[in-house]
Formats: structure tokens, sequence, C-alpha cells
């Protein structure tokens, strides 16, 4: 009797430990790994704050998204926008991501040639109604191209309407991930194209005038005012970076569009200052390359 008693009474309190120490694990908040992951069972992985292969887009802007001169002269062409055009000499961002079918069927393409920071907004409330997974955004050229460096948009309304643009998307889809593209480099745009004889006849007839007026002239008026320009698309970039950063589904090309050394192959043959089909593809290489990154550009 007193044998198995005991016997018992050993098994019982082996039996409460074991309880006890699953339970201290427990508590532990499971710093100490359990005995089912010793034996091989992983953990779950948390869910990454960027999918590197959405299965959407939507891309708002301005000319430049909408594929303007590249094709015909002061015309839009959206088949070879960088975003979501069809051309396969481009490779859209959306063909790469979609494949060919899927870019058809689920990319959508809201940017106006001639749109300023101001129009993205709306712009954004439209992409919102297509609940895309990645919005591409390519705004702030016309917010310099102005008539005059004094009416250039001011840095502040610059970064109030970005925000609003991305508060607008996230009141719909808080999870949807943003594409930013920084602003082009005007003034090597104004380098390259400057000289072509017809391309500065166009040039006459409204297009950026703040930087490709008096396209020939180095006057010391000329060149401030073309610094001038420069320095607020850098600016606009710097709020550009600063906004998306505060936003994790969203990412900033880190100024490699601003950077890219547009050569005359990459500008239009109608007007040297839009990008051609060869710049859109340069273009959709830079966004794909700034989605589809392990890490965020720096």
């Amino acid at each position: 009797m007193r044998s198995r008693g005991h016997r018992s009474r050993a098994v019982t309190a082996l039996v409460v430990a074991a309880v006890l120490g699953a339970a201290g694990c427990d508590a532990a908040g499971g710093d100490t790994p359990s005995a089912g992951r010793t034996a091989g069972h992983a953990s779950p992985t948390p869910t990454p704050a960027w999918d590197r292969s959405p299965r959407s887009i939507a891309a708002v802007g301005d000319s430049i998204t909408r594929g303007f001169d590249a094709c015909s002269v002061l015309s839009d062409c959206p088949e070879v926008s960088w975003a979501t055009g069809s051309d396969p000499r481009v490779d859209s961002l959306a063909v790469r991501l979609l494949g060919r079918s899927g870019a058809a069927e689920r990319s959508w393409n809201y940017a106006v040639t001639g749109a300023r920071m101001a129009d993205l907004p709306g712009q954004m409330a439209q992409a919102a109604t297509r609940r895309p997974e990645l919005v591409t955004v390519m705004a702030g050229a016309n917010d310099a191209c102005r008539a005059s460096t004094s009416a250039m948009t001011s840095v502040a309304s610059f970064r109030r309407s970005f925000r609003k643009a991305m508060d607008t998307l996230r009141r719909k889809l808080p999870r949807t991930q943003v594409y930013v593209s920084s602003v082009p480099d005007l003034k090597r745009l104004w380098s390259q194209g400057r000289g072509n004889a017809l391309g500065k006849q166009i040039w006459k007839l409204g297009i950026c005038p703040s930087m490709l007026g008096d396209a020939d002239s180095l006057t010391s008026a000329a060149t401030l005012r073309r610094d001038r320009v420069q320095e607020r698309v850098k600016a606009y970039n710097r709020v550009l970076g600063e906004v998306c950063a505060q936003d994790r589904h969203c990412r900033f090309d880190g100024d490699a569009v601003f950077d890219y050394r547009f050569g005359t192959e990459q500008l239009s043959h109608w007007d040297w200052f839009h990008p051609s089909t060869d710049g859109q593809a340069r273009l959709a290489e830079i966004a794909y390359r700034t989605v589809t990154a392990r890490d965020p550009a720096p």
C-alpha cells in the first residue's frame, strides 16, 4: 500500500510539474523555445509591410505618365506609359508585375496632362474606386513649369497637396502601397534638348516656359531663372521623400528619376523635353527596381 501510494504521488507530482512548466513557458511570452518549436515547428512569419508583387496598379500624375509627345506631337500616348502602357518596347511597370493580360485587366491610368500636385487628391479619389494594390505617383514638374518663377507652386502648398492626396487614399485604402517617383531634372532636359531647332520651336508654344523660355540665352538673368526652377524641383523632391517616409506602405525612388541622365534618345523627337518611348522604358525600369527591391531606397 505505501509503495503504491508513493508511486501514485510521484506520478501526480510529475504531471503537475509538466503542466506548470508548460504554463511557465506561455507566461514568459514565448522567449524560451517551447517543446513544439524545439521539435521543428516554425514560428509564424510576420506579414511584410511591403509586398513586392502587387496584383493591380493605378497610376496618377501628369503628362509623363500619359506618354505625352512620345508618339505624335502635342498628344497623349498612354500605350507607352511607363506605369501602365501596353507597348512591348516600354515593358511598363504594370506589364512587368502583372503580365500582359493582367496589365490589360488590372491597371488603370488616371494621370492628366498638365496636372499639378493640387490635382492629385482628385486623381487619388478616382484611383481608390478601383481598390488597387499599388498606386504610382509622378507629379510636380508642372508645379515648376510655370509662366515665370514667381508663379511656381510654393513648397508649402506642394506639401499640403501631396499630404491631402495621401490622406484621400488612406481614408479608403489604408494598406494600398504607393510608389512615388521623383520629379525629373528639368534643367538637364533643357540642356539636352536645346540643340534641336524643331524642339525649340515647339517649346515656344508654351512648354515649361520657366525653364525653356529663351532657350539659347545664357545671360545671368536666364541662368538665375533656370537655377531657381532647379532648386524648386529639388525642394519638391525633398517633400515627396519626407511625406512618403511617414507612411509604411509608401516607397520613394530616392531621387532615381531626378538623377537619371536622360540623353537625346530618351527624349521625345517631337518636343525634345518629354520622355520618348525609350525614355518611358527607362522610367519603367526605375519604378520596377524600386517596387521589387527587398529594402526601400535610402
